[in-house]
């Protein structure tokens, strides 16, 4: 459709809905990646509750999202449709090629910033679950140039550093901030490296894991630790971890991440 010539009567909403629905569909001529078939209901339970945790723990709001890789192809991955996270269900969960094209959109919009998973994935083999937040306590240090480290062992995941990505660097002054197409998303995977966690200036942050359950770990605590970091330097001059220190701690703390999924998922699902 030729959307300046579309009838008056389709209306502003129409135009719009026609807009997005368009957006959501391959490229002219572009045949749409193969499915990876159906991902397990529990990959899928557990993605609709990453959603609605990280609502609950303050990480997102209506913004931000979090996806997984397909349990039975690591060439394609799951993210929600463009929704506020605490609303997500699974009829709203879309598969994706690692170029972040949909394989049957029906119609619904994409996340804009989805680059970031697709990216991310193509090069971190070990990565199965990121999160893109702009949880409030982190971004000061993102925009600051304070560094964020681990001031408790249980955040011990940030030891290996926490980079920041500059978007200036790779696309110029002008940018609306977003990771909107794989030119961007693969620069924000390079600057994350070989690290857990990456922020970004004047927008948010990513963590990566290898599950979901890890990745949530890591979103949540990234907070948590940003708000006592902030609070520490009021006081004076923290004590962070070393290095063997937060090493030895996130080794200990990867195995128990399931005690605090269970709490918080109870919570978020509206069963505590």
């Amino acid at each position: 459709m030729c959307f300046c010539c579309a009838p008056a009567s389709l209306g502003r909403r129409g135009l719009f809905a026609a807009a997005a629905a368009v957006a959501a569909l391959p490229a002219w001529g572009q045949t749409p990646p193969a499915s990876a078939g159906p991902a397990s209901a529990a990959l899928l339970d557990d993605l609709v509750a990453a959603n609605r945790i990280l609502y609950d723990q303050g990480v997102v709001d209506g913004f931000g999202h979090v996806s997984v890789r397909h349990d039975t192809d690591p060439n394609r991955y799951l993210l929600s449709r463009s929704m506020a996270p605490a609303l997500v269900t699974r009829d709203d969960i879309l598969e994706y090629d690692l170029d972040s094209v949909p394989v049957d959109a029906l119609g619904r919009t994409s996340y804009l910033e989805r680059f970031i998973h697709g990216e991310l994935y193509k090069v971190r083999p070990d990565v199965i679950a990121i999160v893109h937040s702009h949880s409030p306590a982190v971004i000061p240090f993102a925009d600051t140039g304070v560094k964020l480290q681990p001031m408790n062992h249980i955040a011990g995941f940030l030891g290996t550093g926490v980079p920041v990505f500059e978007i200036r660097d790779t696309a110029g002054p002008a940018t609306d901030m977003l990771i909107r197409n794989a030119s961007l998303g693969h620069a924000l995977a390079a600057a994350l490296g070989d690290h857990t966690v990456i922020l970004m200036r004047g927008h948010g942050s990513v963590a990566a894991a290898r599950s979901i359950r890890h990745v949530v770990f890591r979103a949540v605590y990234t907070e948590v630790n940003a708000r006592m970091e902030a609070e520490a330097l009021k006081l004076g001059t923290p004590i962070f971890l070393n290095a063997e220190e937060a090493a030895a701690a996130a080794k200990t703390n990867d195995a128990l991440v399931d005690r605090p999924w269970e709490l918080w998922k109870q919570r978020a699902m509206g069963k505590g």
